[in-house]
């Protein structure tokens, strides 16, 4: 029997948390759990270690980007989805430095939220359709405007590794990238999570940012395979 997929709901509004929980709940591949409160979140993030948490980006005390870095901490090796009534880009971007995975508007179907949770859940990135056509140059833009740290300066990517970063920033999907350069999906799955670490970074999207810096890593190296 597969494990269900646990989802923790943070959302201050009632009718919303209640009704978005009843109906995520309906589908037998979800565990859905919902808290009223940021306090009460990271509670629960820290105790039962979910797979996905869904984020109300308006909650009550005003502060969604650092509840985000919060949760991040507490438990990393969870997927984290903003939902919002309408995000704008520097929203976006904002949550996706604070280590946002994936985002969704609040008028979704139910159903776009259950493919959603299933995307994130599995390693994906997910961004609003009316987002993703723009979202990356957006980043991008911002990214170059940024001081970078003098770790990130020493930071040294193995010519594969500079491969693999460069499709992510082109949108690709990890089953995309093994076919692209004829290797094993688990082999692009172990290079994501190499890149990752070597840049202190949490998603994807903030590997594509970084892929679009002027001053990125410079290749070394063979190709690892």
């Amino acid at each position: 029997m597969v494990k269900p997929i646990f989802v923790l709901v943070i959302e201050d509004n009632r009718l919303v948390r209640e009704g978005l929980a009843a109906l995520l709940g309906e589908h037998p591949d979800l565990k859905v759990v919902a808290v009223e409160s940021a306090k009460t979140g990271l509670v629960q993030m820290r105790d039962a270690r979910p797979d996905v948490v869904l984020v109300d980006a308006a909650l009550g005390n005003g502060d969604s980007h650092r509840l985000v870095r919060d949760l991040r901490k507490a438990v990393p090796e969870s997927r984290l989805i903003v939902m919002d009534l309408l995000p704008v880009h520097e929203d976006v971007i904002e949550f996706v430095r604070a280590g946002a995975n994936g985002f969704i508007v609040k008028d979704a179907t139910i159903d776009d939220f259950v493919r959603t949770i299933r995307s994130v859940s599995t390693g994906m990135d997910v961004v609003p359709q009316s987002l993703n056509a723009t979202l990356l140059s957006h980043i991008a833009d911002q990214a170059i405007r940024e001081s970078v740290s003098a770790a990130v300066h020493a930071v040294r990517m193995t010519k594969r590794e500079r491969q693999i970063t460069d499709l992510i920033a082109d949108g690709m999907n990890n089953k995309e990238i093994a076919e692209r350069l004829d290797i094993a999906p688990y082999t692009v799955k172990s290079h994501v999570h190499n890149i990752l670490e070597k840049l202190a970074l949490h998603t994807r999207l903030q590997i594509a940012a970084h892929a679009h810096r002027s001053d990125a890593p410079r290749t070394e190296g063979p190709p690892q395979h």
